[in-house]
């Protein structure tokens, strides 16, 4: 019989092993179906532990503050059954729906931020590096202006702006295809653009819309309500569900155009539905809290080494991407003593540390 090892490419000798009779071959890392899909077990563990992570993060979220609660408190208080009714209101009115937005909305941006890294095949590709956050911003900035503060005007402006924003970059890249570099490059100059016209409104703005505006830009989940958030969770969730049915594609991608090619995948079309969609998430997210910037860079390369995986995973990166946002809010409200920073404040500050450690990561692998 002839050794199995003796066909494998490596640059390592490798011993020479014969498969006996009746042995079961290990072709790599266990694998499960799950909604028809192939998923590495791994992933879907690493995804469970931070999902948990994310949850107990929240529930520490409930027990702290000015009105401080009880384990037994905030379970009864979810329910609204507790004996007082002031912890029925903190709980289920005012600290639930944060909670609840950081998780849904943080894994949103890890979802988008797996998608558009994997599409540009390169760490740096973020919805808020590449402009498509600060062209929903934009977006939201326009109608905040001219039609009013409420969140579907707000909502809906955000999605056309970011949708126009990625149109731009895709139409300023295309040059017989989409390079990921090419795309980065354009993106990061029209950020700039876009940074330099919202400045512009919020100048020329009423003071009262401008402070709104300014607000809403820092990135937030303070006041959020379950008029806010059940609308977003609802859209981020079909959105998020909607980039995971082409998670397969996503990842033939990643190997190169020629090669998701000739596995069949139609590159163009494929890539241009993943951005939109990609897209319309970020803009639901901006539209909800705000652009809240480096949640989408650094969830799906933190969820990418802790899994170990070959690949940007979704599943990882909406983990991951929930529990930084949950958590980066808990260091917001409860850190600075009777001072509550906006979330995208401490994200900025937790993501310029990352985004050094990446790029010194990157430069020593040119080296």
């Amino acid at each position: 019989m002839r050794s199995v090892n003796s066909a494998l490419p490596t640059s390592e000798p490798v011993p020479d092993r014969r498969v006996l009779p009746g042995e079961k071959v290990d072709f790599g890392r266990p694998m499960l179906r799950l909604l028809g899909f192939r998923v590495d077990v791994r992933v879907v563990v690493t995804a469970g532990i931070v999902a948990l992570l994310a949850l107990a993060c929240g529930f520490v979220a409930l027990l702290l503050g000015e009105f401080s609660l009880t384990p037994v408190e905030v379970f009864q208080g979810l329910f609204g059954q507790a004996e007082k009714r002031i912890v029925n209101t903190v709980v289920g009115e005012w600290r639930a729906p944060r909670v609840i937005g950081g998780i849904v909305l943080g894994a949103g941006l890890g979802i988008s931020g797996a998608v558009f890294q994997s599409l540009t095949r390169n760490p740096l590709g973020s919805p808020d590096i590449i402009g498509f956050s600060t062209g929903a911003y934009t977006g939201g900035i326009i109608t905040i202006i001219f039609f009013g503060t409420s969140f579907v005007s707000t909502a809906f402006g955000a999605i056309i702006g970011g949708i126009l924003t990625a149109a731009i970059v895709y139409l300023l890249t295309w040059k017989g295809g989409v390079q990921g570099f090419r795309l980065i490059i354009v993106g990061i100059a029209l950020t700039a653009m876009l940074n330099a016209f919202n400045t512009w409104l919020i100048m020329r703005a009423d003071l009262d819309l401008a402070m709104a505006a300014a607000t809403w830009g820092a990135g937030s989940l303070n006041g959020m309500s379950w008029s806010t958030i059940l609308p977003a969770a609802i859209g981020t969730i079909l959105l998020g569900l909607g980039c995971g049915l082409f998670s397969r594609d996503l990842g033939t991608l990643e190997l190169g155009d020629d090669t998701a090619k000739a596995l069949g995948v139609r590159n163009e079309s494929v890539r241009a539905a993943l951005i939109l969609v990609a897209v319309a998430l970020v803009a639901v997210v901006t539209a909800a809290a705000g652009p809240i910037a480096f949640v989408a860079l650094a969830a799906p390369q933190i969820g990418r080494r802790i899994a170990k995986a070959q690949g940007t995973s979704l599943l990882t990166s909406a983990a991951v991407g929930a529990l930084l946002l949950v958590g980066a809010d808990l260091i917001a409200q409860h850190a600075f003593g009777d001072i509550q920073l906006p979330v995208g404040v401490v994200t900025v500050c937790i993501g310029g540390i990352y985004l050094i450690w990446l790029l010194i990561q990157e430069a020593r692998k040119a080296q």
